[in-house]
């Protein structure tokens, strides 16, 4: 039984202790073996543990058979948490051990910079549900899926219950649609930093697959068709967030703007440093969160009656977006354009949102330029960037002063306002004399 406990663990033959932060209940090893078995007791207080370095290959020819402790000894454990890095894993290994995990508590397995060698033999699995809601592989390398979607078919009672899955950095071309229907309640999957393409992404998400995904982050892929994701992506009914964030989009002229239809439960949608040169149509109808930042926009006509947030930081912005058709809209990030100044109709506007962010631009700090900022900060909307973040650029005089200490006065600013009056008045009396 003692074996099979450690492979559990992932005890490897090296050098290193295991170290244990008691405050957190978190446990790091480093290389254990069993000759440094008194470090690994101690991780049996934690909550957290994780294991780096080593290979688990001389393992592989051990059959694990005595399991007759094995509910009283793991059941006891309050692990709930266990990462394995820099490791190499046989898959046959894993495919004997992962059972053992239905003993546990652990929630959340993790496996980051690991090389899964060979295949494992699932059918043991059959059948079998695990604790385990949250699994991650985080650049790891492993024989191709495609094809293996029957011998995967014997982990469907744990994955169907699986609600948080990340393979991110791990060169991901593909997910194979069988394996995409294995994940019934699986509500957020994160495929950042891969190599999926505008070809792979209707076959992973074909009918039937991810029913109940709410969160999706395709960010850093090789993606380049906004109708073509729009397409891919129209049969998940209950996708809420969806990060696109990273690729390189752009609109299909062929293309009507009618023919794809997002799914009507998105809410949040990031399509921040996309190369974006004007707004991508259509957008989903229901949005309440838009991350359009760090594209290369000069102007924004956007109409979403439900839209709250709208960041738009880092673009090339000459002024502030309309906000008309937009009317439920409570944060605005302006941040690090070219917006130069703020005419008083703008500051009228701005400044019924909740929340403003207009730090970074380089402002003339002219009457508008200061005194529109000035009255802006004054209704207490401005992010936290302020003052120190808000400088001019021009005139000459004032350039790198701090906005808030540009003198404005009334009279100044207002002239035409004051002048009018007064000329009105004038021409009154002078006729009153005649």
């Amino acid at each position: 039984m003692r074996v099979a406990v450690l492979l559990l663990l992932g005890v490897v033959e090296a050098r290193g202790p295991c170290f244990f932060n008691r405050t957190q209940e978190h446990c790091v090893c480093y290389n254990l073996s069993q000759k440094s078995i008194g470090s690994l007791i101690q991780c049996l207080a934690a909550s957290v543990v994780e294991f780096w370095g080593g290979e688990l290959e001389r393992y592989t020819a051990q059959p694990i058979t005595d399991l007759e402790d094995a509910p009283g000894v793991l059941g006891s454990l309050i692990i709930k948490k266990i990462v394995f890095g820099d490791l190499l894993v046989p898959e046959v290994l894993l495919a004997q051990v992962l059972r053992f995990f239905s003993y546990t508590h652990v929630e959340e397995l993790v496996f980051k910079s690991c090389v899964f060698q060979g295949r494992g033999n699932w059918a043991g699995m059959a059948g079998q549900g695990l604790p385990i809601l949250s699994l991650q592989f985080h650049n790891v390398t492993s024989a191709p899926l495609l094809g293996r979607e029957e011998e995967f078919s014997s982990l469907g009672t744990w994955l169907e219950t699986l609600q948080e899955l990340a393979v991110t950095e791990s060169h991901v071309t593909s997910l194979p649609c069988g394996i995409g229907r294995l994940f019934k309640a699986l509500h957020s999957l994160d495929l950042a930093g891969n190599s999926l393409g505008d070809e792979s992404l209707l076959p992973t998400f074909c009918q039937g697959a991810f029913p109940q995904l709410q969160v999706l982050s395709l960010q850093h892929n090789e993606l380049t068709s906004y109708p073509g994701v729009c397409q891919s992506l129209k049969l998940l009914p209950e996708l809420q967030h969806l990060d696109l964030s990273q690729n390189k989009l752009l609109a299909d002229p062929s293309s009507s703007s009618s023919s794809c239809q997002w799914p009507e439960t998105l809410r949040i949608f990031n399509l921040s440093a996309v190369g974006l040169d004007e707004v991508l149509r259509p957008l989903p109808p229901h949005l309440e969160v838009l991350d359009l930042s760090r594209n290369h926009l000069r102007a924004v006509d956007i109409s979403l009656s439900f839209l709250r947030k709208l960041f738009l930081s880092q673009n090339l912005l000459e002024a502030a977006p309309s906000l008309g058709n937009c009317p439920r809209l409570d944060t605005l990030h302006l941040e690090n354009n070219s917006i130069a100044e703020l005419p008083w109709e703008e500051v009228k506007l701005l400044g019924v949102l909740q929340e403003v962010a207009l730090d970074g631009n380089p402002y003339s700090c002219s009457c508008s330029g200061a005194g529109g900022l000035q009255a802006l900060a004054a209704t207490g909307h401005l992010g936290q960037g302020w003052p120190q973040d808000y400088r001019c650029h021009l005139p000459p005089g004032y350039q790198g002063w701090q906005v808030k200490d540009v003198p404005v006065s009334g009279l100044q600013c207002h002239s035409v306002a004051v002048i009018v009056p007064i000329t009105v008045v004038l021409i009154l009396l002078g006729l009153a004399g005649a």
